[in-house]
């Protein structure tokens, strides 16, 4: 069985405002199949002692080095959490706590150290489009259903999910109504239905929360015109799955999903990508990364187009936003395309992870401002 942990972007918020005298940000590749882990726990214990090698060098404090080494021990050496892995792994460490996110897209192995954590990857994670969620809804049952890229189709309990229709309201069905009441006709079932709708969307809501994660929806009319009426989730995706749900698999639900994906997640390039031609005739678009951090620092960055494979060691200033580039990574530096992206991230921006073929120019970056520069 697979198991993940896919940040959300509050989660990106707090790791990125994580300041310490060491932050350590391991990635490494892992597998689900438990009999196969130790390689995984080596390459983790191998990632630890290079980490610990570069504050060596640095001369840092030995008291909180031991803190570090012993956090980043222990997790190797805990047997139940290995158990339970997927593809990649996430581990981001201080002396004083351990961070971990299991994901489901392979990540290149990495360790970088610094002040302040290594986020890129994890953006990666949870970039468009390689995750999302199907309500499979009809009058006879609903269940959500959780797509990840290559993967299989995971089911995801919702507490208080009715099974139907008819048990969503207390009928033995919502189709056959009594004659002569007010029920008793296409307008009582619309009622009905959309009383179904109002009940599912509201047992969604604390699985949902937080999340921006897109949310597909499989449904025939009339059930799915009424749920996107009454709909609260923000990131339900305007395409959906106009097949009844009931005549398809958890597989050939994610099938059609990641299709539905692909197609939003091109439109959406394409359209960031019309918007900075647009926007750069107004001096409201840059490829320039001092112009961009200086952008993210003063919270005027409406959208970031970034390539998640590129590094680019330096500095960026808390002040004023002025980068300052280093001729190869250390503890005293970190990736400032990464940091430029967290910035942008918490002041609101929305963000794009993307091959640098699909950035203006094949730059590293790419920042849609809210007014001039």
């Amino acid at each position: 069985m697979l198991y993940v942990d896919i940040p959300t972007f509050p989660e990106i918020r707090a790791l990125h405002a994580t300041r310490a005298d060491a932050c350590v940000s391991i990635y490494l590749g892992t597998t689900p199949q438990t009999q196969d882990t130790k390689a995984s726990r080596i390459a983790l214990g191998n990632h630890a002692k290079a980490a610990l090698a570069q504050l060596d060098a640095a001369g840092f404090d030995k008291r909180r080095r031991a803190l570090l080494e012993a956090e980043l021990a222990a997790l190797g050496e805990d047997d139940a959490f290995w158990r339970l892995q997927a593809h990649s792994l996430a581990v981001l460490a201080t002396p004083d706590s351990v961070r971990t996110f299991r994901l489901a897209t392979a990540i290149g192995d990495s360790v970088e150290v610094s002040d302040r954590f290594h986020l890129k990857p994890l953006l990666r994670a949870i970039a468009f489009p390689q995750h999302a969620f199907v309500l499979a809804l009809s009058e006879n049952a609903v269940r959500l259903v959780e797509v990840f890229a290559d993967l299989p189709a995971a089911h995801v309990r919702v507490p208080d999910l009715p099974k139907s229709a008819a048990d969503a309201v207390g009928r033995a069905s919502v189709n056959n109504l009594t004659q002569g009441t007010r029920m008793a006709n296409a307008q009582g079932q619309t009622v009905l239905l959309r009383q179904y709708a109002r009940q599912v969307d509201a047992c969604l809501r604390p699985v949902l929360a937080g999340r921006e994660t897109p949310l597909i929806l499989a449904a025939t009319d009339p059930l799915g015109p009424i749920f996107r009426a009454v709909n609260s989730y923000p990131a339900l995706t305007p395409e959906g799955i106009e097949t009844s749900p009931d005549r398809l698999s958890d597989h050939e639900l994610a099938g059609a999903a990641r299709a539905i994906l692909d197609r939003v997640y091109a439109s959406e390039v394409d359209a960031a990508k019309r918007l900075f031609q647009t926007r750069l005739g107004q001096r409201r678009a840059t490829t320039d990364i001092g112009e961009a951090a200086s952008a993210a620092t003063n919270g005027a960055v409406e959208l970031l187009l970034v390539d998640i494979d590129g590094v680019i060691p330096g500095t960026v200033s808390e002040i004023d936003g002025v980068v300052s580039l280093a001729a190869a990574p250390s503890p005293a530096s970190y990736d400032v395309i990464d940091e430029i992206a967290g910035r942008a991230i918490v002041a609101g921006a929305r963000f794009l992870g993307v091959r640098r073929a699909d950035i203006p120019g094949e730059a590293p970056l790419a920042a849609i401002l809210r007014y001039p520069i």
